[in-house]
């Protein structure tokens, strides 16, 4: 049996399509979903603010850790390494 290819259009409202900035990423889970929170803090501040929070199952944060993975990859062949500076040196990391 033949599978159909299925074309996926994807919508994007223009104040989405613009984006919003976060330097820090706080990643939770349980037993059925993971918690993606973005925040951005600004410089010499002691508090930051969520700018987006992302709720997922397991099955589609690991799609997106492989698909992640890939574009560092293919970013790097590019452009190189990617520097991610001195070990605890900067506040606003990927806990």
């Amino acid at each position: 049996m033949e599978k159909k290819e299925q074309k996926l259009e994807i919508q994007i409202d223009e104040a989405t399509a613009q984006g919003t900035y976060a330097n820090l990423g706080i990643i939770n889970h349980s037993d059925s979903e993971f918690t993606f929170d973005f925040v951005y803090i600004q410089p010499q501040s002691p508090q930051g603010k969520v700018r987006s929070r992302i709720i997922t199952s397991p099955r589609h944060a690991k799609r997106l850790l492989i698909a992640l993975e890939e574009n560092v990859r293919r970013f790097e062949a590019n452009f190189g390494p990617i520097d991610l500076g001195p070990a605890g040196s900067d506040p606003a990391h990927i806990q």
